[in-house]
């Protein structure tokens, strides 16, 4: 690792810190990183390397996996308003019921999207840019659209998933993925 590298990995470690310790977020892995500003519910929950972008809203009541990336402005939220409520006016209605929402290991949330609370994206899937998730993403699939559809399936076969799920589901280090990441 050269002196570039070091005083990366320090800044990064050290804005974390910050993050997990300073301003209340309890339920971080020390590898979760943010990219940047973002509006982020103290409850959130997120594994090893999960990395979350600038300008996210993020929501209570969630739980991201290992290995997930979430682009810049990337919204997770719901719970809206009653708007059914006859003589009042919907700004003094409350909210209702905020369900929980997970998001698998391994997902790719692109930048713009929206996620409605209570949702779950299965492990391994994609959503893409701008999309509007407002149902459950099956497991290794591409979604995408308002509201967003399968596109396609992440993988060509069964072996493919068995052998993707078998790394996340290994106690496998990021050093393994080194040459990967060159």
């Amino acid at each position: 690792m050269n002196a570039k590298q070091r005083i990366r990995k320090v800044f990064r470690e050290t804005k974390m810190f910050i993050h997990r310790k300073l301003l209340g977020y309890k339920n971080l892995d020390s590898t979760c990183y943010f990219g940047g500003k973002s509006n982020v519910s103290k409850d959130l929950q997120a594994g090893r390397w999960v990395y979350i972008g600038p300008n996210c809203i993020i929501y209570p009541k969630v739980k991201i996996g290992d290995y997930t990336m979430i682009a810049h402005d990337v919204s997770i939220l719901g719970g809206d308003h009653k708007y059914n409520l006859p003589g009042i006016p919907c700004v003094f209605t409350g909210r209702d019921f905020l369900g929980d929402t997970k998001i698998g290991k391994d997902v790719w949330i692109g930048a713009y999207s929206k996620i409605i609370a209570g949702v779950t994206i299965g492990d391994g899937a994609i959503i893409a840019l701008g999309s509007i998730v407002t149902k459950d993403v099956e497991p290794y699939s591409v979604y995408g659209g308002i509201p967003a559809k399968k596109i396609k399936d992440r993988f060509q076969n069964a072996q493919e998933v068995e052998k993707h799920e078998r790394m996340l589901n290994s106690e496998a280090s990021v050093f393994g993925f080194e040459d990967l990441c060159k």
